[in-house]
């Protein structure tokens, strides 16, 4: 996919629009979490580097098109301000008089955030009216924002229709040239690793990769869907019974492709939300004890996936092998992620997909030590199922 990107256009001078994913954790008024201001950098940079006149439009949780003062994205122009070591300007609107007379004060190198888009419902509803508005404070636009790229927003769609030129930023093309390799050219073996609680939130994913890879391991809540369909027993574990049909036919169609763990991590209590469970144990895939919940894959299973991943030269990676939120039931996910970085160390191309796996990583400590973690979770999802992503498609082709 040949899109236009920030090095292909001329932004000396000229406001640039951009769409950044700043969604961040909010704790006592202060930015908690980083992480997603620090990855928009790069084109930040380059922008302001170039002399354009940079404007920042984000959205910050569900506040379902009303104005809701802890969603206010004020405190990430204080995280800006830290990172670039200058005045960064906030308005408390994203479009109209407050807002286009920001833009009109601006000098060439200068930062404008805007408000939350979503205090507008006409943001997610990608009203016409409300992307013209948001289209006047550019003469260029950028989406940078991977993670909402999924997504038909005003901002992210509709705001397209209004310029003619529409390219990527930096953290778009890296999220797009990773996974891009890892769904369409990767180099073999090619290793797909998904856990996850559902199977029916990874229905598409199988789905798309099971032609395309060498060997898919699963692990997380979904296995016990498979479990089942296998005959075994499960336990108190959760199962999709609805999907052990399409479980069973998925193991039928791959094979010897698909890796199932043959142990597990099993509690007689479990209380996620409270962080606490009850009394852990390893048994064999088929040995779950009646009244026993698996909670992670066992230790026996992570030197079977250890040699599997050993020599590998593409491994993609979406949901955790276990419930990694409790440190006692994270040792199956946090191995993975050490394989991980151990191969990517030796050449293998490691990308995290999103989500759950990508806060795995983070909280192993190991995410500078893979090839990629994307941004984007549900973007990344529906990018590995092979969907189109409206945010991409409306970026102007080369």
């Amino acid at each position: 996919m040949k899109k236009l990107t920030i090095d292909d256009i001329d932004v000396q001078g000229k406001r640039v629009l951009m769409r950044v994913d700043f969604n961040v954790p909010l704790k006592s008024g202060h930015v908690a979490d980083d992480t997603r201001i620090r990855a928009a950098m790069p084109s930040i940079r380059y922008i302001i580097g170039q002399g354009g006149k940079l404007v920042l439009m984000s959205h910050l949780g569900r506040p379902k098109g009303a104005r809701v003062p802890d969603m206010s994205l004020r405190p990430c122009a204080e995280v800006l301000e830290r990172l670039l070591s200058k005045p960064i300007a906030f308005v408390e609107d994203c479009m109209g008089i407050p807002a286009e007379s920001a833009v009109g004060r601006m000098q060439p190198g200068d930062v404008l955030l805007l408000e939350n888009l979503r205090f507008y419902s006409e943001e997610e509803k990608n009203d016409p009216g409300f992307a013209r508005q948001l289209a006047r404070l550019g003469d260029l636009y950028v989406n940078d924002a991977f993670g909402t790229a999924h997504r038909a927003h005003a901002s992210t769609q509709g705001v397209t229709r209004f310029f003619k030129q529409c390219a990527a930023g930096y953290l778009m093309m890296k999220e797009l040239d990773y996974l891009g390799c890892v769904i369409g050219n990767p180099s073999r073996p090619y290793v797909a690793v998904l856990g996850g609680a559902k199977i029916s939130g990874k229905i598409d994913v199988i789905t798309n990769l099971l032609p395309k890879v060498d060997k898919i391991i699963i692990g997380g809540g979904m296995v016990f869907t498979f479990y089942k369909a296998k005959g075994l027993p499960v336990g108190t574990s959760l199962v999709e019974d609805d999907k052990v049909d399409l479980a069973r036919r998925i193991l039928a169609e791959g094979g010897q492709k698909v890796l199932l763990p043959s142990d597990c991590i099993v509690t007689d209590a479990l209380d996620v939300k409270a962080g606490k469970v009850g009394a852990l144990k390893t048994v064999a895939a088929e040995a779950i004890p009646s009244d026993w919940k698996g909670v992670d894959i066992g230790p026996r299973s992570v030197e079977t996936f250890r040699g599997v991943l050993k020599g590998v030269r593409t491994v993609i990676w979406n949901g955790p092998m276990g419930v990694f939120e409790i440190d006692a039931t994270a040792r199956g996910t946090f191995a993975i992620a050490d394989i991980l970085a151990e191969i990517t160390a030796q050449g293998a191309v490691t990308v995290i997909g999103g989500g759950d796996s990508a806060a795995a990583v983070e909280k192993a400590g190991l995410a500078d030590r893979v090839s990629h973690v994307s941004t984007g979770g549900g973007a990344s999802l529906e990018f590995i199922e092979g969907k189109v992503l409206p945010g991409v498609a409306a970026l102007t082709d080369k």
